[in-house]
């Protein structure tokens, strides 16, 4: 009797204890639906009904295989002699929900694999009530990721504030999220340049902003803006930022080719003195540092620096000033990348009477916002993009697509459309206000290095610029 009794309080024990997980779970699901946004908590319903109804979904999708084989624990069970009854296998799904739609991991099953999960991808998408869903490889072989969006993350505008720290790892831009609602993020270690187009008011000078805004906080990283639009800093969109650089320009000519002779300059001392202070050939090797900083140079509406035609003697000036930027420019990006130099340009049409194609084709890094012509959108992307037309920038023109780029996907075929967040203008004060005591010209800073580890630099004639190609 002491026996069944103690069996029976077992029995309680354990049921309390489920009912306990179980009321856990329960409490932990609500509070986490409470806090969700309004279009989270769409989404969350959504992964519910997914998960409730996907083995029937499955098998209507053809995403189902039979199994005749009778396992070995049916085949005991099996007393009179009979076959067991065949077995439908469906694909296992794990779904995780966000404020775009969900994301869906399945494991695939012999003879239902990545193509049979990507041709019933439509069907999906109806069934889920989702606006597309597409289908890529999983992280692991046998596995393959459907993502679903209920609202075309491309005309949804985002804001990014940002956070006022020092990113966590250095030369990664965080662009924005793709039109299935995942982040899209550009590593620039070893980049020499990035070339940006678009027509006004689409987009560039916000997406440099928050790489800007991103990157302040952190001492190893400097700023020198051209701003090709303005005469003075506060004219123009880098007036909230320009008290974070060590050096501003305007739309002068002899300005800019003055500060471009001294970044030239710089990166010679710098190529001249690096493996003897830092100890390697390769800046990258060893990372920016407080000492050593990556240099950020942003050349924003850079056809004002590369371009100027005439017949008149102050027009030719301006052509030979002209030429001569492109030229040391052209410098910067093919001979900066070892030594850290990063160059930004921007323009409304990267064509090459805007930012030449030796500077220009070099630049491993391409961003396009909207364009009013093919041709327009092939100088800033390749030709290749003529052979993806509906990824074309030409079709970004409608102002619900403000704020939308196009660039390459790196490692795979094809291109991809970017929502870049707006970085509002407080915002950018803010950060550029906070960090103003990590400015440092690169130039004092190298002095003082060179000065501490007793390197002398060889007194040679400085190297010209590189030639035009």
């Amino acid at each position: 009797m002491n026996e069944l009794n103690e069996a029976f309080g077992w029995l309680r024990a354990a049921v309390w204890l489920g009912l306990g997980l179980l009321t856990l779970w329960a409490v932990v699901w609500v509070i986490r639906y409470l806090r969700a946004s309004p279009m989270e908590r769409i989404s969350i319903r959504q992964a519910i009904r997914i998960r409730w109804g996907w083995k029937r979904l499955a098998r209507m999708c053809g995403l189902s295989v039979t199994d005749k084989m009778p396992t070995a624990l049916a085949s005991l069970a099996t007393s009179d002699g009979k076959e067991p009854k065949p077995r439908v296998l469906v694909p296992a799904l794990k779904v995780t929900p966000d404020a775009f739609g969900v994301m869906a991991g399945a494991t695939c099953l012999p003879k239902v694999g990545l193509a049979d999960f990507q041709k019933a991808a439509p069907y999906l998408a109806d069934a889920w009530r989702m606006a597309r869903v597409s289908v890529l490889p999983g992280e692991k072989p046998g596995q393959v990721t459907l993502r679903g969006v209920r609202v075309d993350p491309l005309i949804t505008p985002t804001v990014h504030v940002p956070n006022g720290r020092p990113p966590e790892e250095y030369a990664v831009w965080e662009l924005g999220v793709d039109e299935f609602g995942l982040p899209v993020v550009v590593p620039l270690k070893e980049v020499p340049g990035v070339a940006m187009g678009g027509l006004p008011g689409f987009g560039k000078t916000s997406c440099v902003n928050r790489l800007v805004c991103d990157w302040a906080p952190s001492p190893a990283i400097q700023f020198v803006f051209f701003d090709g639009k303005v005469s003075h800093a506060y004219e123009g969109d880098y007036a909230d930022l320009v008290q974070r650089a060590f050096e501003f320009c305007g739309d002068d000519l002899e300005e800019a080719n003055r500060k471009l002779k001294e970044l030239v300059q710089l990166r010679r001392a710098r190529s001249a003195s690096i493996r003897r202070v830092l100890g390697v050939k390769n800046m990258w090797h060893v990372g920016p540092s407080e000492d050593w900083p990556l240099i950020v140079v942003v050349i924003d509406e850079a056809h004002t620096y590369f371009r100027d035609k005439g017949s008149d003697p102050a027009t030719k000036k301006l052509a030979a000033l002209a030429a001569e930027n492109a030229r040391l420019v052209e410098d910067l990006v093919k001979k900066g990348r070892s030594v850290g130099f990063l160059t930004l340009l921007t323009t409304q049409k990267t064509t090459g009477d805007a930012i030449p194609t030796f500077i220009r084709d070099v630049c491993p890094v391409g961003l396009s916002f909207a364009q009013k012509t093919a041709d327009a959108a092939v100088a800033a992307l390749g030709d290749d993009i003529r052979e993806w037309p509906d990824a074309s920038p030409v079709t970004l023109q409608d102002p619900a697509y403000v704020g939308v780029a196009v660039m390459s996907q790196h490692g795979r075929p094809g291109f991809i459309r970017i929502r870049t967040p707006y970085v509002a203008d407080r915002d950018a004060a803010r950060v550029a206000e906070q960090t103003t005591h990590l400015v440092r010209h690169p130039a004092k800073l190298l002095e003082d290095l060179i000065h501490r580890t007793g390197v002398e630099l060889n007194n040679e004639a400085p190297e010209p610029p590189a030639e035009a190609a």
